[in-house]
């Protein structure tokens, strides 16, 4: 019988849903959603019985958040927490238009000048 949608999530789902990369012993790395626990105050698992979290669907919009802004934007823990404790309540969708790392102009600047180098380079 699988979960409703709203039913609270444990440490090892939640590591599923976040597609975090398994160890070569095939375990999940919850260490890194404990140790994220620890670094923003956003993240507050419910705690029952025997010290096991559960996650619900809000806490996981925040761990999917800081996944995205450290992992794939390459942001540091004090960047993201400045993203999460600004006014502006970013969704996930959201998020690749006001991130630092999409500035897309800049980044097809940066191509013009390398290519222009390479050719450069190669003309010699």
């Amino acid at each position: 019988m699988d979960k409703s949608d709203s039913a609270y999530k444990t440490i090892g789902e939640v590591a599923k849903i976040l597609n975090l990369k398994s160890n070569k012993k095939g375990e999940l790395p919850t260490h890194i959603i404990r140790f994220w626990e620890t670094q923003f105050k956003q993240i507050k698992p419910k705690i029952l019985n025997g010290n096991r979290r559960y996650y619900n669907n809000d806490t996981i919009e925040v761990l999917k958040k800081v996944k995205y802004l450290l992992k794939d934007q390459g942001m540091t823990i004090i960047g993201v927490k400045k993203v999460l404790n600004s006014d502006k309540s970013l969704k996930l969708d959201e998020l690749p238009n006001n991130s630092i790392n999409a500035d897309y102009k800049l980044k097809n600047k940066l191509k013009r000048i390398s290519d222009l180098i390479k050719k450069i380079k190669s003309l010699k």
